[in-house]
């Protein structure tokens, strides 16, 4: 392992060495490894290539699947949230009994394991909503029926927050094609300092396509001055949990 000494710091790769800096200063290593070819086709490295080829099943399933959910991510302030779906997709992936090691997929593991996920990891739907939730699931529909209650009471709001959305969304995943749909129904911006009326959320299921199936409940919370939105915390308050699962 080489040092450097002199005024001269660099960063990066030259040549066949890598500079990098550490707390003890800067140092420079020579490129090594296996070559992609020994890799790719010595039978010592038959476990690596069998890894290869479902880790890059798992990475594919899991753009799929989040930009799938995009509309329902964007809302949720949790950094890790890309990499939990990703290990979420990897059991999935290791619950395959059809086919053997290194040719399991995600769309023949057990679809069940990704339900009850929670998106925010810092604030669960159930430490968020505090009243009851019914659900009610068809061939047509996914219907979520949400009671009247009082918002100071059922709801955990968070500082600075005039309004709130509940919203349900359903999307659609063929992980052979790598198409997606998403069909969802939200409630209006509701102010938190008046009851809420029950209503019902519906998930048109005419509306997906596809051979997986997931269903989120989210909460949304917004500062309105002047009738313009606001995000709260960057939605670090925002919650969004997968309640239901189908894979025909």
């Amino acid at each position: 392992m080489a040092k450097q000494t002199g005024v001269i710091t660099l960063k990066g790769p030259v040549g066949r060495l890598s500079f990098y800096k550490t707390r003890n200063g800067y140092l420079a290593r020579e490129k090594g490894g296996v070559e992609k070819t020994r890799i790719m086709n010595d039978p010592r490295y038959a476990r690596t290539r069998e890894n290869i080829r479902e880790f890059t099943d798992n990475a594919t399933s899991s753009k799929l699947m989040r930009d799938a959910l995009r509309p329902v991510i964007s809302k949720i302030g949790d950094r890790r949230l890309n990499l939990r779906i990703t290990q979420a997709l990897m059991q999935v992936l290791k619950s395959d009994e059809v086919n053997v090691r290194g040719d399991r997929r995600v769309k023949e593991g057990d679809w069940n394991l990704v339900k009850d996920m929670e998106m925010n990891s810092g604030s669960s739907l159930g430490s968020t909503l505090f009243f009851e939730l019914q659900y009610n699931d068809t061939a047509a529909a996914w219907e979520v029926n949400l009671p009247a209650f009082t918002p100071q009471d059922m709801i955990a709001v968070p500082s600075g927050a005039t309004h709130y959305k509940i919203s349900a969304t359903g999307v659609g995943l063929d992980f052979d094609s790598g198409s997606r749909s998403l069909a969802s129904s939200s409630s209006t911006a509701l102010p938190v300092i008046d009851p809420a009326l029950s209503q019902t959320l519906t998930v048109n299921k005419g509306q997906l396509s596809g051979t997986h199936f997931a269903f989120v409940l989210s909460v949304e919370f917004i500062q309105i001055v002047n009738g313009a939105e606001y995000a709260i915390n960057n939605g670090a308050h925002n919650a969004a949990k997968i309640v239901s699962v189908a894979k025909p």
